[in-house]
């Protein structure tokens, strides 16, 4: 039996309208020991099982994820306040992808690879393995539940991995649809556990020693892990906050880069690591750029029916974070161009697209990572002066470029420090799961995706073989006599000028001194 304290329910708030929908009962703090148990006795039995034979239940829980695409959308998007269109496209697409990607390519990337072994090491072969960690903690954020949380997981169990997921209390409903989805897939009772809770149920499971830790949210929560970790000497990926510099050339398609503005910006309500939160424009076109954002902006429909442009909100706190930043700004002398004050906003979780300009690159609005529908937008005079404003502030994951100069395109790319560019687009790398994810600075640590995003979740083994068939090797002892041909044998073997007949000379020689 459960004590009183133990079976707190955490009640299910749907930011769109304000209505408790559900509770989801927390995960009880004496109960982690026993996830961490389970999920070691369930690696046993799924680490022994060959990649292939894991990839079966994957393809189980694609299907079923796609047999269930509508109402999985719909628990996305209520828990969220998210319309339901991103709930399809940015949170269920990406997640299929992912399993498709691995499905098609995690044999290859995690069986056993040669590698080349050098011409010192004659007759022995080399090669690397990937070995499961163990038990992996996968703490996930709210405003892509679906995908955050299982993207990671999915790589992680495709290694071998047992997983534990401890999605946001915030969005706790995806969390348990999470759970559901794992478990009629048929996988191995332990393989995936969902702990349910807040703060302290997250600090409770970092604590608990688990094998590798993959974390995606703020860059507060993320320092206070990696110390946690670091005393373990846990290894972790950290997929932290972004300010993403968005930079449009006087030459680029104004149209199109308008549109991908008001995408960029206010997608999700502007809760994207990835969003584009701070717009630099050259000044030749910054007025006419400004007015072709402008009329995106105003014509976007926020709301929460099925045609709806932009939701609400998700967590109340992040309203606060918002407003802020904008309060700041309007006090030193910045212009509302869309939306309005936050004296003035209504009630509930839905906050205006806001554009800003007569921002300074010291403002909060621009240092700080907003996580909300609000824009600056910033004037340029020449490419030195766009790299040093994109580069000026702690993040440092994902940045679009604009201009119909491929070359300059390039050239401004490669300038930047963040973890990903795009040309003539916006947040969209994130979606390549060929591709790794993940930032410099502040704005994380390690990549997922790609063969990175696979391997992470895994030991690197390497292994050389010998046939056994020499009874001493030349290194070996004794070194009577081994000094000058050694000498000799490094020294047409380095040089420029290589002597080949020398290097054979000498290594015969080792070779009968060896017997």
């Amino acid at each position: 039996m459960h004590s009183v304290e133990q079976i707190q329910k955490m009640p299910v708030v749907a930011p769109a309208t304000g209505k408790v929908i559900a509770e989801i009962e927390e995960t009880p703090l004496h109960e982690v020991p026993l996830f961490y148990q389970q999920g070691r006795k369930a690696f046993i039995g799924w680490s022994g099982l060959s990649i292939a034979e894991r990839l079966q239940y994957f393809k189980k829980l694609k299907q079923l994820m796609v047999d269930e695409m509508d109402e999985i959308a719909r628990i996305v998007s209520e828990d969220t306040g998210k319309v339901l269109t991103e709930a399809i496209v940015a949170d269920i697409m990406p997640t299929l992808d992912a399993m498709d990607h691995i499905i098609r390519h995690a044999s290859k990337i995690l069986s056993r690879q040669k590698v080349k072994t050098p011409l010192l090491l004659i007759g022995k072969k080399s090669f690397i393995e990937y070995m499961p960690r163990g038990v992996v903690l996968v703490i996930s954020p709210w405003n892509y539940p679906l995908q955050l949380a299982m993207v990671p997981m999915l790589s992680a169990l495709a290694g071998g991995n047992s997983v534990i997921l401890k999605p946001s209390e915030v969005t706790p409903l995806v969390g348990k649809c999470i759970q559901d989805l794992f478990k009629r897939s048929g996988f191995p009772a332990g393989t995936v556990q969902v702990a349910h809770g807040g703060k302290e149920v997250g600090a409770a499971f970092t604590e608990g020693k688990p094998d590798y830790i993959f974390f995606t949210g703020s860059v507060r929560t993320g320092k206070i892990i990696q110390q946690q970790a670091a005393k373990d000497l846990i290894p972790t990926t950290l997929e932290l906050g972004g300010k993403d510099p968005m930079i449009v050339f006087s030459d680029a398609d104004l149209e199109r880069a308008a549109k991908a503005a008001a995408w960029g910006a206010f997608t999700n309500s502007g809760q994207v690591c990835m969003s584009a939160e701070r717009l630099y424009v050259e000044r030749p076109i910054y007025g006419r750029f400004l007015e072709l954002l402008k009329h995106e902006v105003r014509s976007l429909n926020q709301g929460t029916n099925e045609d709806a442009d932009v939701g609400s909100m998700t967590f109340p706190a992040q309203k606060e974070v918002v407003k802020a930043q904008l309060d700041e700004a309007l006090a030193r002398g910045a212009k509302l161009e869309t939306g309005l004050k936050p004296s003035e906003w209504k009630d509930g979780m839905f906050l205006p697209p806001t554009i800003v300009t007569q921002v300074e690159q010291d403002m909060k609005i621009i240092q700080e990572e907003t996580f909300g529908p609000l824009l600056p937008v910033v004037p340029f005079d020449n490419e030195d002066e766009a790299v040093g404003l994109a580069n000026g502030t702690v993040y440092g994951l994902n940045a679009s470029v604009w201009t119909k100069d491929k070359a300059k395109a390039r050239r401004v790319a490669s300038q930047l420090v963040t973890g990903a560019v795009v040309i003539n687009d916006v947040i969209i790398t994130v979606a390549n799961h060929g591709l790794p994810f993940g930032g410099t600075k502040e704005s994380g640590i390690g990549r997922y995706h790609s063969e990175a995003g696979l391997r992470i979740f895994c030991h690197e083994k390497a292994i050389m073989e010998d046939m056994g068939l020499m009874k001493s090797e030349i290194q070996w002892y004794p070194y009577k006599g081994k000094y000058p041909l050694f000498l000799n044998l490094f020294k047409n073997y380095f040089s420029e000028k290589k002597n080949w007949l020398a290097f054979a000379k000498n290594y015969l020689a080792l070779l009968k001194n060896n017997k």
